[in-house]
């Protein structure tokens, strides 16, 4: 392990971390040709960013790409130098996230001592947000960024408001989401005790285990690209933040793709 910071005088080391970008599913509410892990936002395909942000940290030791069987041949062809070049490991995810979590789960090597999952279509998270989400999952065994909910939430059936929900306390999970190695394994172990139905997310199957999960705030720039009309909200978010440098080696066909 490195040392990374010192705090209040005494020296801070940091954990390794494997990421699991999550980019197997359909995303049958996107539409169009191309899924929307592998659409273009400002110049960039949104995975790629996600990719390249883990890739490039330090304490990041594994880089692990879920894809679906059926989009290999476009990732290869399009992108495949560079991942390579970074030391992607591209495997087959599932049709359901939990699925592509959990074959990925069982590729992290040995030692790694937190997993990062991320959604590869959540392209606007930023360097400083994976850093706070991995510093506090560090100190607590799980972490997830989260956003206060602002807008009035309303209850609905047939059509018909059930009521208003009170929005106080109320918080929009987010990702990376950031747990102990061997606590999201035993989190994914109990998969088959509890509903899947009911479970969208992998703090809720730690939740399940009676374990605690630190919440970093974070704020509604870190969207989950879901429909087409994301796609532009992403590229205004992108656009208006100042432009950066790769922080890591410039890989073949730079230009072109990254």
């Amino acid at each position: 392990m490195a040392l990374v910071a010192e705090e209040r005088g005494s020296l801070v080391m940091s954990k390794s971390v494997a990421a699991v970008i999550c980019a197997a599913g359909p995303g049958s509410r996107f539409g169009g040709k191309r899924k929307k892990q592998f659409v273009d936002v400002a110049g960039r395909a949104a995975f790629l960013r996600s990719v390249e942000l883990f890739a490039n940290r330090d304490d990041v030791k594994q880089v692990l790409l879920g894809i679906a069987e059926e989009d290999e041949e476009l990732v290869n062809v399009k992108w495949g130098p560079n991942l390579k070049f970074f030391s992607v490991q591209v495997f087959r995810g599932g049709y359901e996230r939990f699925d592509t979590i959990d074959k990925g789960l069982r590729l992290v090597k040995e030692g790694i001592e937190l997993v990062a999952v991320h959604d590869a279509s959540r392209c606007c998270v930023t360097a400083a947000l994976i850093e706070q989400v991995i510093a506090a999952a560090a100190k607590s065994g799980a972490a997830i960024p989260a956003c206060p909910v602002a807008a009035t939430i309303k209850q609905v059936k047939d059509n018909t408001i059930v009521q208003t929900v009170d929005r106080s306390g109320l918080y929009e999970a987010q990702t990376p989401q950031v747990v102990e190695t061997s606590l999201l394994r035993r989190a994914y172990e109990n998969l088959k005790n509890v509903d899947e139905g009911k479970i969208s997310d992998d703090s809720q199957l730690v939740e399940a285990l009676g374990e605690k999960v630190t919440i970093v705030e974070a704020d509604s720039s870190n969207i989950k690209i879901t429909r087409k009309s994301d796609v532009a909200i992403a590229e205004a978010i992108l656009k208006s933040r100042p432009k950066l440098k790769p922080g890591g080696p410039i890989g073949p066909y730079i230009e072109a793709q990254w």
